[in-house]
């Protein structure tokens, strides 16, 4: 047999979560010998193309459903607080990397654009100045702005405030420093420069056939070449699944553990799109409403401006539906291939508990063009059908995990598995994904390469790359004032269009 090649790390699938930690890698260890392969013929073009993801940059400046209502009835600002300091750490590591031209221009794949929450009616108008008092104290979210007065939400947001009914109560907040983000761009500049590095090999339309765990701890992988159909025999010293909803199918592959009891649930997602520019010049924002009873949190909907190959445009969405594909360009049969004999209990039990969301999938599936316009004209009453078309998103896997009083359940997040020896690790789930993959990458490398990470060399590295490490920027506010002044300048978030 002929000798498999060695490399030091093995990263399947091209997205920004492999990207990222690639890159991470390239600069805190910079002799690892790095393999990246992509069974696509081009890089990010599944779940982090810019036209697949919300491309929000999560913060939790304006998605409602990181505030939950507890059943005290109490807002919960906890997980916004922990999304908005990851958020600050992705905006770190972008700032190094474009003060060291490894990026390009900050507006070439990250643009400020203003976050807002809008709701209408008593009930959401007092849940919204309820959740500003709460995360306003905290200095995360110290320059956000609440307005339940129409002048003042018709110079935020014209668009959603023109010809809206005079007798109905409508609240919003805003924090202008909010961003939009092509992480497609992103990933393929971090791709395009890790090419040019003698350790990194990038290897397009090649998939992984199988991956075994040899008794002295290493990994040896089958690749196969989609179009010469030739196989070849890597051995690795660490196994990133970074493949989106290809991932779990891989984790359970390899057999380990950890990966035992876990499924997936996927979603399908749309968007409305516009790009008649006398509407989308009217609205420069991101606005943020709350889900439909039912709904799962990643169809919170939203009215967005998007900036996608340096052109802007306006999307709406997104509407959810039913599938079986695990990837945009995957299998129908993914889910049901899915299904182990570990799992099958956390699957039912999820079934059974969600049944209603479900139907709700569904339902979305079927609705009509003028359906979805009807929903549209809740955030944008004046929506014309003729200036929108419907295009297809990404797939959306929900991590479906064990627990002991269900038996089963859905988590709406983002989630790492990794084997106990730190041999392989594996990310999960979705929102809020690409928004904080620098800080689920350092999670990534502290779990696995648990001894390096603690030695002085990458230590210090890792200060530079990311200032606040190792400490909290929840607790700390001159921390945070410090590098969010950085950041905001570095990228030019400062700077409204």
């Amino acid at each position: 047999m002929k000798q498999a090649q060695k490399v030091d790390v093995l990263l399947v699938g091209s997205g920004v979560m492999s990207a990222t930690l690639a890159a991470l890698f390239s600069e805190l260890a910079p002799s690892l010998n790095v393999m990246m392969v992509e069974r696509l013929g081009e890089v990010a073009a599944e779940s982090t193309d810019a036209w697949n993801n919300a491309g929000t940059g999560h913060a939790g400046y304006c998605e409602l459903n990181y505030t939950p209502v507890n059943q005290q009835g109490q807002i919960e600002i906890n997980r916004a607080l922990n999304i908005n300091a990851s958020f600050e750490v992705s905006l770190q590591f972008w700032s190094y990397l474009v003060e060291k031209s490894i990026l390009q221009s900050p507006g070439s794949f990250i643009n400020a654009t203003p976050h807002l929450s809008f709701v209408w009616g008593k009930d959401d108008v007092e849940f919204l100045r309820q959740r500003y008092a709460l995360l306003k104290q905290h200095p995360l979210f110290s320059d956000m702005q609440f307005s339940d007065d129409p002048n003042i939400l018709q110079s935020w947001m014209p668009l959603i405030m023109q010809n809206r009914k005079a007798n109905q109560k409508v609240a919003a907040t805003r924090v202008d420093y909010g961003t939009d983000i092509d992480f497609g761009a992103l990933t393929r500049q971090l791709i395009n420069h890790l090419k040019s590095r003698p350790n990194f090999e990038l290897r397009l339309h090649t998939e992984v056939k199988s991956l075994k765990k040899l008794k002295n701890g290493r990994w040896q992988i089958y690749l196969r070449d989609m179009q010469s159909k030739a196989t070849q025999r890597i051995d690795a010293g660490f196994v990133f699944l970074g493949a989106g909803g290809g991932a779990l199918k891989l984790l359970q592959r390899s057999k380990i553990a950890e990966c035992k009891a876990y499924g997936g649930f996927p979603v399908s997602g749309q968007w409305l799109v516009c790009n008649n520019p006398k509407i989308v010049e009217q609205h420069n924002s991101k606005v943020y409403g709350k889900a439909a009873l039912g709904a799962p949190p990643m169809s919170v909907p939203h009215l967005d401006t998007r900036i996608i190959d340096g052109k802007p445009a306006l999307l709406f969405g997104p509407y959810a539906g039913f599938t079986t594909k695990f990837l945009k360009q995957g299998s129908y049969w993914d889910l049901f291939k899915s299904i182990k004999f570990n799992n099958l209990k956390s699957l039912l039990s999820v079934a059974w508990h969600n049944f209603d969301l479900t139907r709700y999938l569904i339902s979305e599936a079927l609705q009509t063009h003028s359906s979805r316009m009807a929903t549209l004209r809740h955030f944008y009453p004046d929506a014309n059908n003729a200036d929108w078309h419907l295009e297809n998103a990404g797939k959306r896997v929900q991590v479906i995990k064990h627990c002991e009083d269900k038996g089963g359940k859905l988590e709406f997040g983002t989630e790492i598995v990794a084997s106990e020896d730190g041999s392989i690790a594996a990310l999960l789930g979705a929102s809020p994904g690409a928004s904080v993959s620098v800080q689920a990458m350092i999670n990534v490398i502290e779990r696995c390469f648990g001894q390096q990470i603690k030695t002085e060399p990458w230590l210090q590295k890792m200060k530079t790359l990311v200032p606040s490490y190792g400490e909290s920027l929840i607790d700390n506010p001159e921390l945070l004032k410090t590098v969010r002044t950085r950041t905001l300048k570095t990228l030019n978030l400062n700077k409204l269009r």
